[in-house]
């Protein structure tokens, strides 16, 4: 986990200005149906410890999976609606990992199965789509780096049905990730599509097939996240800085941010560390300096 802290503020707002509209069933991103359990993952295999935040659910995974944080939405009730409480939450959970060097990758998943409803993190955040992203929950999607569904799950941005528009970045986004003709043409119609049209259009990276547990999104986005795991941390928050920044600009000064971000790795302790390990043919132990 990977929406925007400025995604977040918008959303505040819009919570603020229209609560009937922030309350339909059309602001919700992954798992829909009973509540979930307290503790859903416990028993399998990739242990983890949970921080329970009412609707907000914080875990630092550990084992081979350490340095992954799940940000889980448990809003049962409301089908993961964005509602003020939560984009609070959301915002202060955001606000710690940003200084956490020890958080390689967040994942951002729902605990209501069937509902899916992300963060400007300098760390890379990838979405995990269970079930239904509409809305508010696609716009948290897109503000991730990567997003992940399963075949059944159902995307779009349907504002236009209640007579607004996307108002969280969507009409921004969308765009930038699919092309302007496509977007304005879903945005127009209030379309939703499933995983593999997803997939086609390039909305999300990856897709597959929905499990019996209904989590395989989740599961991989777990074992995305963990490829990510044995890189620099420094060299990963400034390769993501990097992209960000020279996506907005021309290629002339794109090469100038890369330039300035690369000269950030150079004094690292991680990147001395690199060369050695290299050298001595072993793995290399990163610590985020």
């Amino acid at each position: 986990m990977a929406a925007a802290l400025g995604g977040l503020g918008l959303l505040q707002g819009r919570v603020r200005l229209a609560a009937a509209a922030a309350a339909a069933a059309t602001f919700s991103l992954g798992r829909c149906g009973h509540r979930a359990p307290v503790i859903p993952w416990a028993g399998r295999s990739y242990g983890s410890h949970a921080k329970e935040e009412e609707e907000l659910r914080v875990r630092y995974l550990d084992d081979e999976h350490q340095g992954i944080v799940v940000l889980g939405l448990n809003r049962s009730y409301a089908k993961n609606a964005l509602s003020k409480n939560l984009l609070k939450m959301m915002s202060k959970a955001v606000d710690a990992l940003k200084s956490d060097k020890k958080v390689r990758t967040v994942i951002f998943r729902s605990e209501v199965p069937g509902i899916f409803c992300a963060a400007n993190l300098p760390v890379p955040t990838i979405a995990a789509i269970d079930g239904a992203a509409l809305g508010g929950g696609l716009e948290l999607a897109l503000a991730c780096d990567i997003r992940v569904a399963a075949s059944s799950a159902k995307m779009g941005l349907v504002e236009t049905k209640l007579a607004i528009i996307p108002g969280a970045g969507g009409t921004q986004r969308l765009p930038r990730t699919i092309g302007v003709s496509l977007a304005k043409e879903l945005i127009f119609s209030a379309r939703i599509v499933d995983g593999e049209e997803a997939k086609s259009i390039g909305l999300i990276s990856h897709v597959v097939e929905q499990n019996e547990a209904g989590d395989a999104a989740y599961r991989r986005a777990l074992a995305l996240a963990k490829e990510f795991l044995p890189q620099g941390p420094v060299a990963m928050r400034v390769a993501k800085l990097a992209i960000n920044q020279g996506m907005e600009v021309d290629l002339v000064t794109g090469l100038a941010i890369e330039e300035a971000c690369y000269a950030q790795t150079i004094p690292t302790k991680d990147r001395i560390e690199g060369l050695l390990a290299f050298k001595e043919k072993r793995p290399p132990r990163y610590k985020g300096e």
